[in-house]
């Protein structure tokens, strides 16, 4: 894998992404689905909203992104007051945005 491209927040059910990072990874997209793997997070490209997912929301005017998802992240153990931050690659094998040991091993 190469080094990390960027970092997304995780704070009050909301996963925060940048501009650049969605530029790179999500061009032109509006939606993505957020997936448990074992312990990683996966954040894949929706390229057809009909298909579902959760909406990339525009933050600002610089154009970061939030994808609010509460109930994806209670569900897998994140409490809504949980603020952090993770580094995240692009896993070409998934074609997902990936964060690495996202979730505490069970």
């Amino acid at each position: 894998m190469s080094d990390p491209p960027g970092i997304v927040q995780l704070r009050r059910g909301g996963l925060y992404l940048s501009s650049a990072l969605c530029a790179k990874f999500f061009p032109g997209l509006e939606t993505v689905i957020l997936l448990r793997r074992d312990r990683d997070l996966l954040i894949l490209p929706v390229r057809h909203a009909a298909a579902g997912g959760y909406l990339l929301k525009l933050r600002n005017s610089a154009g970061d992104r939030v994808v609010f998802a509460p109930d994806f992240f209670r569900e897998h153990g994140f409490e809504d007051h949980v603020a952090c931050e993770f580094a995240v690659d692009w896993d070409p094998e998934v074609a997902a945005l990936t964060v690495r040991n996202a979730f505490p091993a069970n």
